[in-house]
C-alpha cells in the first residue's frame, strides 16, 4: 500500500490532451479495460477521457456514487463501512473498487471518494482536501490517500489528476514488467 500525504497543486500540473493520450493509448496497448467509481469527482475522471481517441475500447463504463446510500445500492459498500469510517475513507475507496469490479469486470478499475467541501466526516486528520484513491488491477489493489488545496471545483480537478497519474504510473510499471 502507498501512501501520499501531499501533492501539490499547480495549474500548469494538470494532464495535457496528450497525456491523456498516452494513457489510452497504454490501457489499448497492453489490451486492458477500465471501469470507474467516482465520488467526489461526480464524473469528471470519465468525462475527461471521453473525448480521447480510442477510448470507446477502454473504458467499460463509469457510475457517479456520490451519497453513501448510492454507494450501498450500486456498489456493495456495507452499512458498516459507512458507518465505522465514514463515506469518505479508505475502507469505503476499497469496498467501492471490489464492488465496481463484480458490476464491470474490467481488468482496471478505479474509485475515489474524498472530501472537497466542509462538512461530511472532516476531522483534524482528514481535513477538506482529502481524497482517496484505490486502483484495483488484475486482482492486487493499490491504496492511495493525498492532500489537495483549492475550492471544490481545484480539488476534484487535482483528485482527476491524481488519479490519471497513478494510472501511467502504474501502466508504465507493467509494461516495463509484464509480470507485476
Amino acid at each position: 500500500m502507498r501512501r501520499i500525504t501531499s501533492y501539490p497543486f499547480s495549474p500548469l500540473h494538470f494532464m495535457k490532451e496528450s497525456d491523456l493520450d498516452t494513457l489510452v493509448k497504454l490501457f489499448i496497448q497492453q489490451k486492458l479495460q477500465l471501469a470507474v467509481a467516482e465520488s467526489c469527482t461526480c464524473g469528471l475522471v470519465a468525462a475527461q477521457l471521453a473525448p480521447v481517441q480510442g477510448i470507446s475500447g477502454v473504458l467499460l463504463g463509469s457510475v457517479v456514487t456520490y451519497h453513501a446510500e448510492a454507494k450501498q445500492k450500486l456498489l456493495g459498500v456495507k452499512k458498516s463501512t459507512l458507518t465505522s469510517y465514514s463515506p469518505e475513507s479508505q475502507q469505503t475507496t476499497n469496498e467501492m473498487v471490489q464492488g465496481l469490479h463484480r458490476q464491470l469486470p474490467a481488468e482496471v478499475c478505479v474509485a475515489v471518494t474524498g472530501l472537497c467541501g466542509p462538512g461530511a466526516s472532516e476531522s483534524p486528520d482528514k481535513p477538506v482536501g482529502t481524497v482517496f484513491v484505490t486502483i484495483l488491477m488484475e486482482g492486487r489493489a493499490h491504496e492511495y490517500r493525498a492532500q489537495f488545496d483549492g475550492d471544490s471545483d481545484a480539488l476534484r480537478q487535482q483528485a482527476a489528476q491524481f488519479v490519471y497519474d497513478k494510472l501511467l504510473e502504474l501502466l508504465h510499471l507493467r509494461q516495463a514488467d509484464p509480470t507485476r
